[in-house]
């Protein structure tokens, strides 16, 4: 892997060529990440296997041109004691200087990006005939092939399908889905992976080293992970780095440079998330805005944090990656240990969401802060597992949001007594969820003030026993005897009846129930009876609604109109009739409420009991 400049390179005279030219590999032992490729070209190439075209796939700066170069040379090697192509190019051969600089006569390089036409694809299809002037193969290579026509690429196929035995095509790419199949089933695909960011490290000190440069080792992991993976892009960062820093590459520098958060600063406003300190991620979100970090650099950083303390979790040895600092290292692991696997996905889903929101966002830092107060506030959150959990045991979240208690509507009730700690933790509670899909919150189905005694009392000899209640009915006949017709709407429209015993009334709720429906029925019955009712949400469905029951008559109700033959024939008779009310005899018999002299219409389908009209 070691490898100096070459003569040219090493002259202090002549124009600076950058690093990426100048450390360019010039042969199979200096590609970096490459290793089952050149391990099938190496075996190849030692067997005579060697095919008539191939195509390198992959993504920006990983060594595609630089590989077609090489192979080019390995085709065309010949020295005084080898004469045929090999993979050992230790020795430089007859042709090596001529190719790897791009200057040769047989070996043709053609961008397709600016020759996409059929006319460029015949010009290669008539010089194939000929045999090559000096060198043992013509070689023609095909730089992002991908953007070559259709007729470009129809021309191509016969010849490529049948080249004469003394050329040989090699192709790249990095868009290979826009290759047509019929292409790519005539070529050996290699896919160049991305290099490693331990990998790019350890050449770039490789390198500075050879340029004489001191460099932090924080600095060589900022560059490895801009790179993304593109030893070019690497190399390029590093050059500019050198020259930002004149001679010497800080981590300081680079950050400078690139615009990146101090990254012990993203491991701080991490720990602040996730401590739930709003007040304090905000005023270090707005520090690194000041420095000039960018908003959406910084939810990235954060996220990529994120992954970081999860990976450690599972796989503890993510943590002695190169490209990490030593800071990373630490506190990630401390991190991954205090955190849940729940809550880091729960965070990382977030800033995922966070990031697309801050990128299309007109005011940036304003988005990033709203990001910053869903990741806080969450973190306090229990998950749905532990929302669960703490319902089975009875043991309430300490997290739980209380609600205010609301003043009594209706008549004037006697304010009942606080309730003990441990009867309000048997209530049940609804989980409900939030935003990202995994923060949530309890939310007591029971406030606090609502008596929850666990035997119902029994009334005193001398205290008349008060309306019987067996049904929603019956509570429904006390709020219109009470003229509570707005309470009387939302028993019909959002109680469920499971279970009625003396003192105690069990029921469920529908999805769009209001949040106090139990608190104000509680108050009410004990303001209508006179004793205490406890009224308690099931987790079992219960019956349907009175408005479901009352739907589901009419609806029926409907349908044997429909079925009645003297209804068919009236229907029959007069065109464009239909029918538009059902009046059932069967529905209960409710008086209409009369408020302020106002009279208040009834629910469709309950009427006068003795009309039967339709």
């Amino acid at each position: 892997m070691d490898e100096t400049p070459d003569t040219e390179q090493s002259r202090p005279q002549g124009p600076y060529r950058v690093l990426a030219r100048k450390y360019r590999p010039r042969d199979f032992t200096a590609l970096i990440g490459q290793e089952p490729m050149v391990r099938t070209l190496t075996n190849a190439f030692a067997t005579g296997r060697i095919a008539q075209a191939w195509m390198l796939t992959g993504v920006r700066g990983v060594g595609k041109t630089t590989t077609a170069r090489i192979l080019a040379r390995a085709l065309n090697y010949k020295t005084d004691a080898v004469s045929q192509p090999t993979v050992d190019l230790s020795v430089p051969g007859e042709h090596c200087e001529a190719i790897m600089e791009g200057r040769h006569v047989d070996v043709v390089e053609m961008d397709a990006a600016s020759h996409t036409g059929i006319d460029d694809i015949r010009d290669i299809i008539e010089q194939v005939r000929y045999a090559p002037v000096s060198a043992r193969y013509k070689v023609y290579i095909i730089d992002e092939v991908h953007m070559l026509s259709t007729q470009a690429f129809n021309g191509l196929l016969k010849t490529l399908e049948e080249p004469p035995p003394h050329v040989k095509f090699i192709f790249a790419t990095t868009e290979i889905r826009k290759v047509p199949i019929t292409v790519l089933s005539r070529c050996q695909r290699f896919d160049l992976r991305r290099i490693d960011a331990g990998m790019i490290t350890a050449d770039l000190r490789r390198i500075a080293g050879l340029e004489g440069v001191d460099v932090d080792d924080d600095a060589l992991a900022m560059i490895a992970r801009a790179a993304e993976g593109s030893m070019r892009d690497a190399q390029s960062i590093f050059d500019q780095a050198i020259a930002h820093g004149a001679g010497r590459v800080t981590g300081e520098a680079v950050r400078d440079m690139l615009g990146l958060a101090d990254r012990a600063r993203v491991i701080d406003l991490f720990e602040l998330l996730m401590k739930g300190d709003v007040a304090g991620a905000l005023g270090e979100l707005r520090s690194q805005y000041d420095a000039g970090a960018d908003p959406a650099t910084v939810l990235t950083d954060l996220a990529e944090f994120n992954h970081l303390v999860t990976r450690i979790r599972f796989v503890p040895s993510a943590a002695d990656d190169a490209s990490i600092s030593q800071e990373e290292r630490q506190r990630g692991r401390e991190m991954a240990e205090g955190l849940s696997v729940r809550v880091l996905s729960r965070t990382w889903q977030m800033l995922i969401k966070g990031i697309s929101e801050v990128q299309t966002a007109s005011r940036p830092v304003s988005a990033a802060e709203m990001v910053l107060i869903r990741i806080a506030h969450a973190s306090t959150l229990p998950t749905l597992d532990e929302a669960l959990k703490s319902l089975e045991s009875g043991v309430p979240s300490t997290n739980v949001p209380q609600a205010p208690p609301s003043a009594p509507r209706g008549p004037a009730a006697p304010a009942p007594a606080p309730a003990p700690v441990d009867a309000i933790a048997a209530q049940p509670m609804t989980v409900t969820t939030n935003g990202g899909g995994q923060a949530m919150r309890l939310v007591k189905t029971e406030p606090e003030h609502i008596p929850a005694v666990a035997p119902a009392p029994e009334p005193e000899p001398d205290v008349p026993a008060g309306p019987r209640i067996a049904s929603l009915a019956d509570i429904i006949a006390l709020a219109d005897a009470n003229r509570d017709m707005a309470l009387k709407v939302q028993i019909k429209q959002y109680l469920r009846p499971v279970r009625f015993e003396p003192g105690r009334v069990e029921i469920s709720l529908t999805e769009d129930a209001p949040r106090l429906l139990v608190n104000d029925l509680s108050t009410r019955l004990h303001a209508w009876t006179g004793r205490r009712w406890i009224v308690t949400v099931s987790r079992e469905r219960g019956g349907d609604t009175i408005a479901e029951q009352e739907r589901a008559k009419r609806d029926s109700a409907f349908m044997d109109a429909q079925n009645d033959p003297a209804v068919a024939a009236i229907l029959a008779r007069f065109p464009g009739a239909k029918i538009i009310d059902v009046r059932l005899p069967d529905a209960p018999e409710i008086a209409e409420p009369e408020i302020d002299g106002e009279d208040i219409p009834l629910d469709p389908g309950i009427g006068d009991p003795d009309d039967d009209e339709i």
